[in-house]
């Protein structure tokens, strides 16, 4: 359901209603209301305009496509988010129905060799599912329809993995990603879990089967698409550049350095150099270090890269194949007291970490001969880099305290890097956790502790990064941060904000997840992924001079906001992406009224062209 502030998915999209001499390069959102009422929590609210260099811009937010859906011009054709196995046949679910993903995910917008506009959308599911959705540019009103959809064939690389956010790379390709990669050591100690097990379906197999037919080191990878046309698009998955819960990879202007933010509990920031501008299939790894200088507020910190290798796409593809957990890492058990309690050290020759991405864990690991060649070198230290890059990292140094590292984006002209942290807290913390008592030896115990903040915050905080020549990162801190309503955890405050339902202020962002820049407009779009924090998903524009954050959409019921992406100018008009994931189906579920309610929206906003 749309409100009137929302408008409606059909119709104009702009209309320069006030033409006012300014300055260049503005843009001032008005505000977009919080939504009170059921009415209001079940709509999309968007802003009613934008002043953009002194022009007042309608703002209509217009829908693409929803998952479920086919396009007008071919009725016939692919259904939007319906996800297949491994041998081209339709998921079939439980009830016996087909199975049509709502977690719709980043979308971009592409231009193909053929000169056409498309789209390739993520659908954040297990199996993964990416569509290739051919596009039609209104020539006055700069509306999108989507002319026909398909899934894209992900066989050769052994299926799709949680396609959660991306990127469109400098040179016009997409860039997605696979969140939350399988734990390898579950295969080992067989203690698949059933969110890992549900991959067995794109294999035609039963989740018992997982064991067998789902090998984990083929997932976590950065997945590039290059279109040519609607029925020529090249899927490549990039394994060179490191197995982490990729949430997203972004290259900078370069071309051959890509920043990969680890989504999870206890989890590293990487950055891939590529050997040859464009060409991300062979290049070296490292991963950051956290050196803290203030402890407040989000921390501050000088960033050191650890190096972790340089390795090429078709070594570690035979890797993939020829190496399993066991193969790679010596387990044993960590040292304990006379209680029995683990004293965070491991047995002479181990090596001590805590790393997830599902929670804290105390390890003691120790690299094996991966290669049997009769001595540890570094082709063996290689191979655990790429197929277990975050304990690897851990092992060389980096930090693994991060929690739930989620988008990125580059702001060329002050040349800083923004990342979105979700919840600041666990591992982030000094063997703590935000708001309560106690010591928490979960996410600390046996590694670094390089990150020990004081205080943390349960509503998240983007980080600004501060780039130098060579595109590296050097330092990193707080640049906006939510604001919690809760003295402690769960304990409501006096704040006149608070309703019961909203942990986070209702005026500030709350778990921060996708970003993007509007450049040249000095303005940062966030996007949320928030539970209690929000109860209706919000995205906000941060105008970074002045620091006012200005709501300009909200979503519905238990849906969270994925791809805030912006294009300055797509012939003659800007765009910023915004979909909206699974209504009702992260909170609130009882107040799903209608199925069809629940389905995912993939849409826009769109704007005269902003290059500045």
């Amino acid at each position: 359901m749309f409100s009137n502030k929302s408008v409606l998915a059909t119709g104009l999209l702009f209309n320069a209603i006030i033409t006012l001499p300014a300055a260049a390069g503005t843009i001032e959102f008005a505000s977009a209301p919080i939504p009170v009422t059921d009415a209001e929590k079940r709509s999309i609210l968007t802003s009613d305009y934008a002043m953009i260099d002194g022009n007042r811009v309608a703002i209509n937010y217009q829908v693409l496509l929803r998952a479920g859906a086919t396009t007008a011009a071919d009725p016939n054709g692919g259904v939007f988010g319906l996800l297949y196995t491994s041998n081209g046949n339709p998921l079939v679910a439980e009830d016996g129905s087909y199975y049509i993903s709502n977690d719709n995910d980043f979308t971009s917008i592409l231009r193909g060799t053929d000169n056409k506009l498309y789209s390739v959308s993520h659908f954040e599911s297990r199996p993964g599912a990416m569509y290739l959705t051919e596009i039609n540019q209104d020539a006055t009103s700069g509306v999108l329809t989507a002319v026909r959809t398909r899934s894209l064939d992900f066989a050769a690389v052994r299926g799709g993995w949680v396609h959660c956010a991306g990127s469109v790379t400098p040179w016009g390709t997409h860039l997605g990603s696979e969140e939350y990669e399988p734990d390898a050591k579950q295969w080992r100690d067989n203690t698949i879990t059933e969110y890992n097990a549900a991959m067995a379906s794109y294999f035609n197999a039963a989740p018992s089967a997982a064991a067998t037919v789902v090998n984990p080191y083929d997932y976590g990878y950065p997945v590039e698409i290059k279109v040519d046309d609607f029925n020529h698009a090249t899927v490549t998955k990039h394994y060179s550049m490191g197995r982490i819960a990729l949430e997203l990879g972004y290259v900078m202007p370069d071309n051959k350095t890509v920043y990969l933010s680890d989504d999870g509990t206890n989890v590293g920031l990487f950055r891939f150099v590529a050997k040859t501008a464009g060409d991300l299939s062979n290049g070296t790894l490292w991963a950051a270090q956290w050196n803290q200088i203030n402890s407040s507020g989000a921390g501050t910190a000088k960033l050191n890269w650890v190096n972790l290798g340089y390795a090429n796409d078709e070594q570690v593809k035979e890797w993939i194949a020829a190496y399993r957990f066991a193969d790679i890492f010596d387990e044993t058990t960590p040292v304990l007291d006379a209680n029995g309690v683990d004293t965070g050290a491991c047995p002479v020759g181990y090596t001590s970490i805590n790393a997830g991405h599902e929670d804290g864990s105390h390890q003691c690991l120790k690299l094996r001969d991966v290669n049997q060649d009769g001595a540890i070198g570094s082709e063996d230290e290689r191979i655990a880099s790429r197929l277990e890059t975050r304990r690897w990292a851990a092992m060389e140094g980096a930090t693994t305290e991060f929690r739930k590292m989620e988008g990125i984006t580059f702001n060329s002209q002050a040349n800083k890097l923004y990342i979105a942290i979700s919840e600041v807290d666990r591992g982030m913390l000094n063997f703590g956790r935000v708001g309560k008592t106690g010591r928490y030896d979960k996410y600390d115990l046996g590694g670094h502790n390089h990150i020990t903040l004081t205080n943390g915050n349960v509503c998240g905080a983007v980080y600004a990064l501060d780039i130098d020549g060579s595109y590296t990162a050097r330092s990193m801190s707080g640049l906006v941060m939510g604001i919690p309503l809760t003295k402690n955890y769960g304990a409501a405050n006096d704040s006149a904000n608070f309703d019961g339902n909203n942990e986070c202020d209702l005026n500030s962002i709350a778990n921060p997840d996708n970003l993007t820049y509007m450049p040249g407009y000095d303005t940062l779009i966030i996007g949320e992924d928030s539970g209690t924090g929000h109860q209706n998903d919000m995205v906000w524009a941060y105008q970074l001079s002045s620091g006012r954050l200005t709501r300009i959409q909200t979503t519905p019921y238990g849906s969270e906001t994925t791809s805030p992406y912006f294009y300055p100018n797509v012939n003659g008009f800007a765009y910023l992406m915004s979909v909206i994931q699974h209504p009702y189906g992260e909170s609130d579920a009882d107040k799903l009224e209608d199925a069809t309610a629940a389905r995912g929206y993939t849409g826009y906003f769109v704007f005269p062209a902003m290059t500045r």
